[in-house]
């Protein structure tokens, strides 16, 4: 008996081995990329082994990037790479001719490899320059504590190729390994296996064993502390932040949970989140294992975790399940906005929750006024062919992309939906999508064994917003305007009637000053709440976009709105106040500020307001 049990098992064991070297040998079919120079069916990349140096003396990183590739039978593998010094290439470690073609502005240059047709290792051994985009080095005085350099990258969406040379295409997905070299009162940390305390040498080892986007890899340097918040959650900081950091962030744990709930188990083992500083171009980067995220959501209550939410959610929308292209960019951040909103309806309530869905749906509808002369751009397939892929990061992705998710699961049910999307995330995982795989997995799966009607091919293919769109209701936004309403038409304020009021509601309170609202009744909401001072990232930015719109001058809020452009870099907030100065003829002013402004700023940042402003340096 035994022994029948026994030969069963290794039968059994066999046959999941072979499963799994199939699984693992399975021939992928990459779709036309026009934001990649790769040739992925021709030759790929699987694994890379980064070694590198981080200089902060020259502002550059040198090393070797060695891949494991796959060809079939090939004579070139093609990488993308941008503003690179390649120094010498090997193929199975002997050198190997190489060429470097036309430079595009978007795309950078491809770099052509010669191999023979069983190569199976390639090294490119390569510099940075001081025009790489993805890299910002930072001197002691752009940091918290002023006291020590820090550099972080920014890969997404093609940036990575500008700082390792990389086959840079979302539906590429490899494992990698890094080892790097820094000063030795520094540390270093990745979106991988990272260490908890400095080490003596500055010397650090990475391994991420999940394959990833070649977007996700990301590396930051500096004078950093680690604080837990559970066994799999905790943040980094500079040393003046990480205790206010790992308050602020103190309900991870029960994000993840929440998260694991709804949509299955947490795949990538560690979620820690590393808080940069300010001059950060994005409210947070999902990057695995490890979140980017700017201090500007530290505002002491919290009210500004549902970044957190949003960056947690991209480990199943976005991570585990990649847009296979930059046209299909929608299907990571519309389903990760849903699964974020459920995380804190599941955490803190429907009311909050509704409230963050309303405020992104304000920003659908400025964001699809402001395409009226685009109005492809409204799609959310796009065709992002001869553009930077930045131009499809706005709200159409994230607030009409959640608007269609949640349209549809009121349409079906949360209990059918929440199912569907469980699986999908399941049967998708580690693997993209485009966004005609989606939708035929949708009608399959969902739609037809329901034998439910809905305008999917509207949604995604068509301009605009349906009409069958789901109607966001917030008695509680309710309730600001009329007090809104009653400080006007009383021409006094009752500050009773906000004590208890979240950031949410404070920025639908400012965002609703209606047109015609005087410079009184201005002076009067600020000295009643000392909103030019606000300590609110958020707040301080509908508030300062205000003020422009309405010349409203008091308490020194000129100097407010230039200190916090010029410490603040990232992207959402400071465009907004310098779009509210383009759009009220001040232009002259936004330039003055943004001279002093711009060094501090992230090259993707820079490139938006640089355009904005017509500004040639």
């Amino acid at each position: 008996m035994k022994k029948q049990v026994l030969l069963f098992a290794l039968t059994a064991l066999i046959l999941s081995c072979e499963t799994d070297k199939k699984e693992d040998n399975k021939t992928v079919n990459y779709v036309k990329e026009s934001h990649s120079y790769a040739q992925p069916n021709t030759s790929v990349i699987k694994h890379l082994d980064l070694n590198i140096d981080v200089d902060f003396d020259t502002k550059t990183i040198n090393g070797t990037a060695t891949y494991t590739i796959e060809n079939n039978n090939a004579s070139e593998i093609i990488l993308d790479s941008k503003f690179l010094d390649i120094v010498r290439v090997e193929a199975d470690g002997k050198d190997t001719p190489f060429t470097l073609g036309d430079f595009d502005e978007q795309l950078g240059q491809p770099l052509s490899i010669v191999i023979k047709n069983d190569t199976k290792h390639i090294s490119v051994h390569y510099k940075t320059t001081n025009k790489t985009e993805a890299l910002q080095w930072l001197n002691p005085q752009q940091t918290t504590d002023k006291t020590n350099p820090f550099l972080f990258t920014q890969g997404q969406a093609i940036l990575t190729r500008t700082w390792i040379p990389i086959q840079d295409s979302p539906q590429i997905r490899i494992t990698y390994d890094a080892t790097v070299h820094v000063p030795k009162h520094l540390m270093a940390v990745m979106s991988a296996e990272n260490p908890k305390q400095k080490t003596a040498d500055g010397s650090y080892s990475f391994k991420m064993k999940q394959p990833i986007s070649p977007y996700l890899i990301a590396l930051a340097v500096g004078d950093l502390e680690y604080k837990a918040v559970s066994h799999r959650t905790g943040v980094y900081a500079e040393k003046s932040l990480v205790d206010k950091a790992q308050s602020e962030f103190s309900d991870m744990e029960k994000m993840v949970v929440a998260a694991e709930n709804l949509y299955g188990d947490y795949d990538w083992d560690q979620f820690d989140v590393i808080v940069l500083p300010p001059s950060f171009p994005f409210g947070g980067m999902e990057n695995p294992r490890l979140t980017f995220a700017t201090p500007t959501v530290i505002a002491g209550d919290k009210s500004l975790t549902s970044l957190i939410a949003h960056e947690l959610a991209h480990s199943w929308s976005g991570n585990l399940v990649t847009n296979a292209t930059w046209n299909d960019f929608w299907l990571n951040e519309g389903f990760t906005v849903y699964f974020e909103i459920r995380i804190m309806e599941a955490l803190y309530g429907k009311d909050r929750a509704n409230m963050i869905a309303l405020i992104g749906r304000q920003d659908l509808e400025e964001e699809v006024e402001g395409f009226k002369h685009e109005p492809d751009m409204t799609k959310l397939k796009l065709d992002l062919t001869n553009k930077n892929p930045d131009d499809g990061m706005n709200s159409i992705a994230y607030d009409k992309g959640y608007l269609f998710l949640r349209t549809l699961e009121e349409k079906v049910g949360r209990e059918k939906f929440d199912a569907f999307l469980k699986n999908y995330f399941k049967v998708n995982a580690f693997s993209t999508v485009t966004t005609e795989g989606f939708v035929d997995y949708l009608n399959s799966n969902l739609l037809e064994p329901n034998g439910i009607k809905f305008n999917v091919d509207e949604w995604v293919y068509q301009p605009g917003i349906p009409d069958n769109q789901a109607i966001i209701v917030s008695n509680k936004f309710k309730n600001v305007e009329n007090t809104l309403g009653s400080f006007i038409d009383n021409q006094s304020v009752d500050v009773s009637k906000t004590t208890a009021w979240t950031t949410q509601e404070w920025v639908h309170f400012i965002r609703n000053f209606p047109e015609t609202i005087t410079i009184d009744d201005l002076k009067r909401f600020d000295e009643a709440f000392n909103l030019t001072n606000t300590s609110n990232s958020h707040v301080a930015m509908v508030w300062y976009e205000q003020t422009i719109n309405h010349d409203y001058h008091g308490k020194n809020v000129d100097r407010h709105i230039e200190d916090f452009l010029i410490r603040v870099g990232r992207r959402w907030y400071v465009s907004t106040l310098y779009k509210a100065y383009k759009r009220n003829d001040k232009v002259d002013e936004a330039l003055a500020i943004y001279k002093k402004a711009r060094a501090n700023y992230h090259s993707v940042t820079a490139k938006t307001i640089d355009d904005m402003l017509g500004y040639g340096g």
